[in-house]
């Protein structure tokens, strides 16, 4: 079958374990890579070698398309509280924003488009900020230029520090404290006479972990990459393709089962770029 859906120079998509449908070689090639590296994990439909796709009713599909993707992802984040899964005496956990959220997904971009809301555009514009690694004031004068360039009474934030303000309310701010937690030293240098801009006396960007885990395991997507090494661990042996098939990671479940047992268990790496930890190289060290 994936012989007959050949493109122009004779190649089909590899579905070995490293190419992962990405790269085109020739078939001899790919059953080579195959016979090497292994069969990718979940690849059940061969989709990308010509076996059709299930059909899906139309009904569900517009029904799908219609409805904005912002609105599973703050459904995940905030999930709705009844009586039926209250104890006699719990009180109901709401989020004080849920509801200011749900609004503004309802909100237009401006006026007639209903097709991406002001909530998701706005997510969708700081993602490509984030990858691109957008500076601050380049950022601004793309907002300025998109809220002209778009029709009139548009919901575009004019600044950047209106739209982080409108996205924060999913809990995802950085945490800024004045003061050193055990010294007490503040973070600013102070005048003499305490007037005057506030100068930091040096700036570190703080973002607290556990919010972050725990919106990777509340949004039904990233949760199963979150458990991708407990429930897709690859059952050949004497290969790494991932850190769980590496010994330290084995190493460690042997110490601490209980912590192994739980497909929710996170592993944390600390990346050094350019740090020269030892002091005794000439050039810094990456890794």
């Amino acid at each position: 079958m994936a012989s007959e859906h050949k493109d122009c120079d004779g190649r089909i998509r590899c579905p070995c374990v490293r190419c992962i449908n990405s790269m085109f070689e020739k078939i001899d090639r790919v059953r080579a890579h195959i016979f090497d590296r292994g069969f990718m994990q979940g690849y059940e439909k061969w989709i990308y070698h010509g076996e059709p796709e299930d059909a899906v009713d139309d009904v569900a599909v517009a029904d799908v398309e219609s409805e904005d993707e912002m609105i599973p992802i703050l459904e995940d984040f905030f999930p709705s509280t009844t009586e039926d899964v209250q104890g006699e005496d719990e009180q109901p956990t709401t989020n004080p924003h849920f509801d200011d959220l749900f609004e503004e997904i309802e909100v237009e971009l401006y006026l007639s488009c209903d097709w991406i809301s002001s909530l998701n555009f706005l997510a969708k514009l700081l993602h490509l900020k984030a990858r691109g690694k957008i500076p601050n004031n380049i950022f601004e004068e793309l907002l300025k230029l998109l809220k002209f360039a778009f029709p009139k009474e548009n919901n575009i934030p004019a600044t950047y520090y209106e739209a982080k303000k409108r996205l924060k309310k999913l809990g995802l701010g950085e945490c800024t404290k004045e003061a050193c937690p055990v010294c007490g030293t503040s973070r600013w240098v102070t005048s003499e006479n305490g007037k005057g801009k506030k100068v930091p006396c040096k700036v570190m960007r703080y973002f607290p972990l556990t919010p972050r885990l725990k919106r990777l395991y509340s949004s039904r997507i990233t949760a199963k990459s979150m458990i991708w090494h407990h429930t897709r661990k690859s059952k050949y042996d004497g290969v790494l393709r991932h850190p769980v098939d590496g010994l330290a990671w084995k190493d460690f479940d042997a110490k601490h089962p209980e912590f192994a047992r739980d497909p929710r268990n996170v592993r944390l790496g600390l990346a050094a770029d350019g740090f020269n930890q030892f002091g005794n190289m000439s050039l810094a060290y990456s890794m």
